[in-house]
């Protein structure tokens, strides 16, 4: 097999990456291991930037998250029994968020590809990257009980962590940044109407929950727990009655509960692999980069890579120049380093570690305290929630 561009991956990345390139006249192919079902299904984000929003639109997968998404204009921050309302077109110029869950995204791009795109190819395993530095690197991979080659003039890794396409970038040249947190989520979605109209941000002294949701009916719920809890551990009575301890407030609000049909653990972590970019394989979303889930911005992170990297293969195309792509990843990484920073900030305000302080504690109040009564850490905090410029 033959074709410009291999991609790695139909997650969020890989499967824009190819309506992108599609849109500007390029081939692709996209490799994916797992069944259609499987990545159709697989819970992952929720919270889309306003910069994610205008690029699905633009791409044409836009109809659909018009149609069911949920546009969200702020979020609450609760904190010492609490309510404030962060206002984010008032802080921002215009700007909101949209929840749209990561699932309903892949549903949309992989109709469009099937449709109107190259080809897609489920249950199909990349097993290496080889070739990274010549002029027609090429993809081994087992489809159908045989292994083939698909050469590329560029592959693009969008597969992930544990993932092949990093393993083409030579020890010598690979740089790697991370941190661990001490903690975890336990995650549930509960056949319920969500408590709050928008997503509530609680810091309360017996760790950080989040109320977020999938619809109008699917709440989705989060609690800080020790990075090695087991989520059966959990009744749901227990899991309810944590969540309303640590969403109280002064006034009369209160959590509404339903049943909860899934309970799973994310891990916390940052990582940052430099550079995005070896000869002609180039890495794109959780290949590259993980955030904490507290900033919402491991997909919208994957997008600004995505659009990225296709302005610059598209002004190959157009101009013969490579300057754009030998800059894809210094261009990237200082995106990548602000999500970076942002997702750090958020995580270290909303969740008490376990071996805090009353100082760190303190601290953490004080924090708040200034974001919900300055306006220019308010709007610094809504500028990099509703996202940084995809460029």
């Amino acid at each position: 097999m033959r074709t410009t561009v291999g991609i790695i991956g139909a997650g969020p990345a890989g499967l824009l990456l190819a309506r992108m390139l599609h849109n500007a006249g390029i081939d692709s192919v996209v490799l994916e291991s797992r069944d259609r079902s499987y990545v159709e299904h697989r819970q992952r984000a929720g919270i889309l930037e306003q910069g994610t929003v205008d690029v699905l639109r633009a791409a044409g997968a836009g109809e659909r998250m018009d149609r069911e998404g949920l546009r969200h204009d702020g979020i609450e921050l609760r904190f010492a029994r609490q309510r404030h309302r962060v206002d984010f077109p008032g802080l921002t110029g215009g700007r909101s968020v949209m929840v749209y869950a990561q699932t309903e995204v892949c549903k949309d791009l992989i109709a469009l590809q099937l449709k109107e795109g190259g080809p897609l190819l489920f249950e199909a395993e990349a097993l290496a990257v080889e070739g990274a530095e010549s002029e027609r690197p090429r993809i081994r991979f087992r489809h159908e009980g045989r292994e083939d080659v698909l050469e590329c003039d560029y592959v693009v890794g969008c597969d992930g962590f544990w993932g092949v396409a990093r393993a083409a970038f030579p020890e010598s040249v690979s740089r790697v940044f991370e941190r661990t947190y001490p903690y975890a989520w336990l995650g549930v979605l509960a056949d319920v109407a969500p408590s709050h109209d928008e997503l509530v941000y609680a810091r309360h002294e017996r760790g950080f929950a989040l109320l977020s949701m999938r619809s109008p009916s699917v709440s989705r719920l989060y609690l800080q727990v020790p990075a090695d809890t087991d989520a059966e551990a959990w009744t749901d009575e227990a899991i309810w009655e944590e969540l309303e301890r640590r969403f109280e407030t002064d006034d009369d609000w209160r959590l509404e509960r339903g049943p909860i049909t899934q309970k799973s653990v994310t891990p916390m972590r940052s990582y940052v692999h430099e550079p995005m970019r070896h000869g002609r394989v180039l890495l794109a979303g959780d290949a590259a980069h993980i955030v904490p889930p507290t900033g919402a911005k491991g997909l919208n992170l994957a997008v600004g890579d995505v659009v990225t990297l296709a302005r610059a293969l598209a002004h190959e195309r157009e101009t013969g120049s490579p300057d754009l792509l030998e800059s894809y990843s210094a261009t990237c990484l200082r995106r990548v380093w602000q999500a970076e920073r942002f997702s750090y900030d958020m995580t270290t305000l909303l969740h008490p570690g376990p071996g805090d302080t009353p100082f760190d504690a303190r601290l953490q109040l004080a924090r708040l305290g200034r974001i919900t009564s300055s306006r220019a850490a308010e709007t610094d905090l809504a500028e990099a929630y509703t996202g940084f410029p995809l460029q």
